[in-house]
């Protein structure tokens, strides 16, 4: 039976002890290609340096528009966009969205603090989080 519905017996585990250190090669979101060094080389970046850059791909990536990525991957900011709904519950959607795609990488143990900083054209996201690794700001 359990093999019809496997995802009955689905378990969520918390657990970092067999994660790999976490690499991601640094990315220059200004020209949108890879940062390299004075060789030419692309530079890597581990632990929180590198979950940084991800985090800032998943934040600017639409869930489900790319095949390669995940279902889990990425936000679903442009459901909010022509939607008439008060400031309050703008940015409580707008966390949720945040909290839910962050907490799909095993590397991030808690969002511990989401603020938002907007003038007329744009919106700034402050978050601070804890990962394996401990507490970082993006």
């Amino acid at each position: 039976m359990i093999e019809d519905f496997p995802f009955l017996n689905t378990v969520q585990t918390s657990s970092t002890e067999n994660l790999p250190t976490f690499k991601m090669y640094d990315w220059n979101f200004t020209e949108n290609k890879f940062k390299r060094d004075k060789n030419g080389d692309l530079i890597l970046l581990s632990e929180n340096d590198a979950l940084k850059i991800w985090i800032e791909k998943m934040v600017r990536t639409e869930r489900d528009s790319y095949l390669s990525y995940s279902t889990r991957y990425g936000t679903e900011f442009k459901k909010l966009i022509g939607k008439v709904i008060s400031v309050g519950e703008r940015r409580a959607e707008l966390r949720r969205y945040l909290i839910e795609a962050l907490l799909s990488n095993p590397y991030i143990k808690s969002v511990d603090e989401i603020n938002f900083v907007e003038d007329k054209t744009n919106l700034e996201i402050n978050i601070t989080l804890t990962t394996i690794y401990g507490r970082m700001e993006v």
